[in-house]
């Protein structure tokens, strides 16, 4: 009878450790989807923005973050001026920027 108890004392503690390590695994699994689905696709969006901001020149077409349409007329280190209609210049932030018409 003793032999029994330490057999199923045994089979147990193998249980909780293996239950341990599906723990572990669990949490690692969540961390990669997490990485995968959320953070890594916001890097990549966050790289494209920046380029664009970077390479806006003036004769650009641009739309701001507000849907202001207008043709960029200069650029300086951290605003752009927007000619909006004929003669109606306004200055932005650079950043602003969220797309370049061709």
């Amino acid at each position: 009878m003793a032999t029994e108890v330490f057999a199923m004392a045994g089979n147990a503690a193998a249980q909780g450790q293996g239950s341990q390590y599906q723990g572990i695994i669990m949490l690692v699994a969540m961390f990669a989807i997490f990485y995968f689905l959320l953070i890594r696709p916001q890097q990549k969006r966050a790289k494209q923005q920046k380029e664009l901001v970077s390479g806006l020149k003036a004769g650009d077409s641009a739309v701001t973050a507000g849907g202001i349409h207008g043709k960029i007329t200069a650029v300086e280190d951290t605003t752009v001026t927007l000619e909006v209609a004929t003669g109606v210049k306004i200055k932005m932030n650079r950043v602003s920027v969220t797309e370049v018409k061709q």
